[in-house]
């Protein structure tokens, strides 16, 4: 265990025991099998805890011949139980990996369903980032979900970090390469992907969106950078963090470049015409309805993020 990388599952892992009995008589989570062995649960294209909406972004796991990779665990620990559920429907082989692509809540609140002991705990696995962003936003987590949800998750810990990731690392689930990279800060600081090289699907995490809003959490330059680095990959499958997975790649990334860019120019006309951080977000129009669900949720919190990053450029 690396040290300072202890962060989000045993606090979960008391909730996600309690909930157990409960878990069980609830239905598992609906996934679609899009390849051999790679399977994913699209979520609802929601906010997180708005309506008290627990379940918005896309899940998965992918079947090796010995165990199985989970690819994000949802966005409370009834998703996550729910998850664990569906992967036991699929198959009895042990989950040995858990992986997350970044550190936010609709993702991770699931982490402590897959918690266990001795040699039956698989490893966590995250970007080398991902434990001190949990740590910075835990306290903020758990009062939206006691607020919004009526969940209260207890005070502890959740998890432990025990495969950090930086730059490039394969993983094998049984004759099954699952190739991870960590990535410069993009849509968060903590961004990882996760290519499945058998079928060549490529889970994404919210480095792309499909429909949704994009969501800057991290530096708008670094982000359009990434998706440079993305669109030249092979992939066969292209697995959002939140819409529809899709084949047509690179061409999936078409119009979250086209939003991102925009968000550029708009951003650097403010500036350049002296405009306040205020004065931009209160003057901004919102995107047509019509082209970003949730826009209303996150355009000029994009304004903001992307404003105080290009006001320091050169």
């Amino acid at each position: 265990m690396v040290p300072g990388a202890r962060m989000l599952l045993s606090g979960l892992t008391a909730l996600a025991v309690t909930m157990a009995h409960a878990s069980n008589l609830a239905a598992p989570l609906a996934m679609q099998q899009l390849a051999p062995g790679v399977w994913v649960h699209q979520g609802a294209q929601q906010a997180w805890m708005e309506a008290r909406a627990d379940d918005v972004a896309n899940l998965a796991f992918v079947v090796g011949e010995r165990c199985v990779a989970v690819i994000d665990s949802g966005g409370s620990p009834a998703v996550g139980q729910r998850l664990r559920a569906a992967v036991a429907q699929v198959t009895p082989l042990p989950v040995c990996y858990v992986i997350s692509t970044h550190a936010h809540p609709d993702h991770v609140l699931g982490l402590g369903a897959f918690a266990a002991s001795g040699a039956a705990a698989p490893q966590f696995v995250a970007h080398i980032r991902f434990a001190a962003a949990v740590a910075a936003r835990q306290r903020s987590w758990g009062n939206a979900l006691l607020r919004d949800g009526g969940i209260s998750l207890p005070p502890q810990e959740l998890a432990a970090i025990t495969l950090p990731v930086s730059g490039e690392v394969e993983i094998d689930l049984g004759n099954r390469l699952l190739a991870l990279r960590a990535w410069p800060t993009a849509h968060t600081d903590s961004d990882l992907t996760v290519l499945d090289r058998q079928t060549r699907s490529l889970f994404l995490g919210d480095l792309v969106f499909v429909g949704h809003m994009p969501v800057l959490d991290g530096k708008l330059k670094g982000w359009l950078a990434v998706m440079d680095e993305l669109q030249r990959l092979d992939v066969g499958f292209a697995i959002p963090g939140h819409g529809a997975a899709s084949r047509d790649w690179p061409a999936m990334l078409v119009p979250q470049r086209r939003y991102l860019e925009a968000l550029q120019q708009d951003v650097r006309k403010a500036l350049r015409d002296r405009r306040s951080l205020a004065q931009t977000v209160q003057d901004a129009s919102l995107p047509p309805a019509s082209t970003w669900l949730l826009a209303e949720h996150f355009h000029r919190r994009n304004l903001t993020a992307a404003y105080a990053e290009l006001e320091w450029e050169d």
